[in-house]
Formats: structure tokens, C-alpha cells, sequence
């Protein structure tokens, strides 16, 4: 694609039920989910010439729509083509597609029943979220002032954009302290999650343990995991995990679609190594997916 800028680029993106041209790719001033957030999205990879997981996403699209009160009017079967369509129109066989569902710009107020609700898919080529250097000696997290709302205070089982500015919060605040990346708490000062991924983390004793999903996404690659942990009998301890519990991990990594499955080096003062257990399910999850490596 020619252009750095995500809105100057040739290629097409799927909107609406047709192709246009990635630069017409455009929504007004007064789209709804610009200024109150109505809008949804999911993040899928595509390994080889095959979309990872898409039937899981799409159906997770329209249910998080569905968390925010309305329903995307195309169906999964349609939300899956969308995405082949968008790939091969842009020539992608290893890539990021983004779907995205949002509230149009009929109405301008905190309500919005009569607004049109929009669907687009754009794909683009994207080899990995974090640098192959980083991820070799594992990335870094700073833990975020920002936390987890609870779930009484915000839909947080959608992947709804306007859940992601704490995220972009605590992401922007960890670079500027010298971080890769963010870890949050949740509301009730619970490990839950980085800005964009989910934890994983041995403690010395041959488990996996992870934080229980009651206020952030349970994540398909967490799943994923989770499932390849287990294929290879490591018993994977889903609880409560307390900020204080850093301390005794000896391996901890993190899992997301764009993060693909991401070891952790340093979490504030804590230090951990990539150990054996993080090097098998990375490798492990590379062969679920059809990546290819090169050595």
C-alpha cells in the first residue's frame, strides 16, 4: 500500500455491502459513534492465505452490537464473506483485517434509535504488533493508574470503542515512562489485563494461571491458548490474581489476536525470564495458526 497514514493508502475496503476505494472509505462529522462511542469492532489475523478463527469473530462482533443495543444488519455468514472479500481485494494473504460495526449520524444526542447502523471490514498487511525483538526478550509493563470499570458500570463483555480509551490511556502513559505496554486492575485492584491482550503467568509450580474474565473480554487467542495448554496436560488455573502475586511469577505472557502469544520481560520492578513453558505454547500457537517462521 502506498501512504503511512491509515487514511491514505491504495487498495478497498469493504463498506456497507460493496467495495470503495480505501481513500472514500469516509464518515460524517456527526457519526454517532465519533462522539459517544456507539461503535464496535473486532481485530482478526489471517496466516497464510486462511482467516484464523472467523466465524468466532464475526459471531462476537454481533453479539457485542447486540451488548450495545443494536443489531448489525448483515448476518455471520455475510460478516465472513466481507472479510475474504476485503482480503482479496487488497491482495492479502498474511494480514490484520479490522470489522467494525458503529451508530451512523441521523441523530445527534446521547440517544440514537433511529441512526442507521453501518458495517466495514478494511485489511491490511501486518506482520507483528510487537517487534520480533521485543518479543524475543519479552516486553515490558508498567501497571496503569487507570483501572476496570466493573461490569455494572460499562458492557464490558462487548469489544466496544469506547472501552478502549483507557487503553489508550495507559498505553500512551507506559511509552512515555519508557514501557512497551500497559497492565491494568480492574476496580477492585484484581490483575486483569494489558491494554489489548490478555495475562497468562506461571508461578513456580508447572500451571497456568490467569485472571478470571468477569470484567474484560475473554479473549478467542486466551481461549485458544487455554485449549493448547491444556491439549499438552498443563492444568490452567483461571482465579484471582492480586498485584503483590508479580512478585513470586517466573513466567508470564501475554495473548491477543495482534499480540499473537507475547512473553513478558519486566513488569515495574519485576523481572521474569522466556521460559520453556512460554516458548512451547508461542510455538504451539504458531502451528495453530499456519504461521510460517522463519529461521
Amino acid at each position: 500500500m502506498a501512504g503511512s497514514a491509515y487514511d491514505d493508502r491504495d487498495g478497498s475496503i469493504w463498506y456497507d455491502g460493496e467495495m470503495v476505494d480505501w481513500r472514500d472509505a469516509k464518515v460524517h462529522l456527526l457519526t454517532h459513534a465519533l462522539h459517544y462511542g456507539s461503535g464496535v469492532f473486532e481485530g482478526v489475523r489471517m496466516y497464510g492465505g486462511q482467516i484464523f478463527k472467523l466465524r468466532e469473530h464475526s459471531e462476537r462482533l454481533i453479539n457485542s452490537a447486540r451488548i450495545m443495543g443494536f443489531e448489525i444488519p448483515f448476518s455471520v455468514e455475510q460478516i465472513d464473506q466481507a472479510c475474504v472479500d476485503a482480503c482479496a481485494a487488497n491482495s492479502i494473504s498474511d494480514g490484520y483485517l479490522r470489522p467494525i460495526a458503529w451508530r451512523g449520524s441521523e441523530m445527534m444526542g446521547v440517544a440514537a434509535q433511529k441512526n442507521t447502523i453501518h458495517l466495514a471490514v478494511a485489511a491490511w498487511e501486518w506482520p507483528s504488533y510487537f517487534s520480533p525483538e521485543a518479543r524475543a526478550k519479552g516486553i515490558s509493563l508498567k501497571t496503569s493508574k487507570w483501572r476496570r470499570p466493573p461490569p455494572e458500570s460499562a458492557p464490558v463483555h462487548a469489544k466496544a470503542t469506547g472501552l478502549y480509551m483507557i487503553a489508550t490511556l495507559s498505553k500512551h502513559d507506559a511509552e512515555q515512562a519508557g514501557y512497551t505496554d500497559s497492565l491494568l486492575l480492574d476496580w477492585r485492584g484484581q490483575v486483569s489485563e494489558a491494554t489489548g491482550a490478555n495475562i497468562f503467568m506461571e508461578m513456580g509450580d508447572g500451571k497456568l494461571h490467569t485472571p478470571i474474565p468477569d470484567c474484560f473480554l475473554d479473549g478467542i487467542t486466551r481461549r485458544t491458548v487455554i485449549d493448547l495448554a491444556r491439549s499438552r496436560d498443563i492444568e490452567v488455573v483461571e482465579r484471582v490474581i492480586m498485584p503483590d502475586e508479580l512478585a513470586n511469577a517466573t513466567q508470564i505472557f501475554l495473548t491477543g489476536t495482534a499480540a499473537e502469544v507475547t512473553p513478558v520481560g519486566k513488569i515495574d520492578e519485576h523481572t521474569y525470564t522466556v521460559g520453556d513453558l512460554t516458548k512451547t505454547l508461542m510455538a504451539d500457537y504458531d502451528k495453530a495458526v499456519g504461521k510460517v517462521l522463519v529461521s
